[in-house]
């Protein structure tokens, strides 16, 4: 009966600036479940009152040594967490943590970014190839891309 009750493990993950900042906007979402928050910049979850986040190397398409500290960083920390279930809002660590998220088994969610008001980014197109779904905060962006729209968390 204990299998039963147990809490989802969630990695919420998300780069700094307005992309944590949305994330942040979610944490009621996750009250009843066991939360790993993955970030880029120290000192950034702990202004948010979360004092046990992760952080990862930040990268970019154009930064190839930093993508490779980063996805050998997500790798070994999805690795270690198992999660059920992978969040993000964005960007580049959040595309990978779905990745491998994927690959382990958690069902993925991708939140492209409130800033995307007239396309979806191109991590947020990369992730409809590899999350289970993939949300736009903006309904006329989410028709065009065919991905969903449910509403805008800020």
């Amino acid at each position: 009966m204990a299998a039963l009750d147990k809490k989802k493990r969630v990695v919420a993950i998300a780069s700094g600036g307005g992309h944590w900042k949305q994330l942040m906007q979610l944490r009621d979402a996750f009250d009843e479940c066991e939360v790993v928050y993955i970030t880029t910049i120290v000192g950034l979850a702990e202004k948010s009152g979360i004092d046990n986040a992760l952080i990862v190397p930040d990268a970019n398409r154009n930064e190839k040594i930093k993508v490779l500290a980063l996805v050998l960083a997500l790798f070994r920390t999805i690795l270690s967490i198992r999660p059920d279930v992978v969040v993000t809002t964005g960007a580049a660590p959040g595309l990978v943590a779905i990745a491998f998220g994927r690959i382990f088994g958690a069902k993925t969610l991708w939140i492209d970014s409130v800033a995307n008001a007239e396309t979806l980014s191109m991590a947020g197109k990369l992730s409809k190839t590899i999350a289970h779904k993939t949300l736009s905060q903006w309904p006329d962006v989410a028709k065009e891309n065919a991905v969903d729209y449910k509403g805008s968390v800020i």
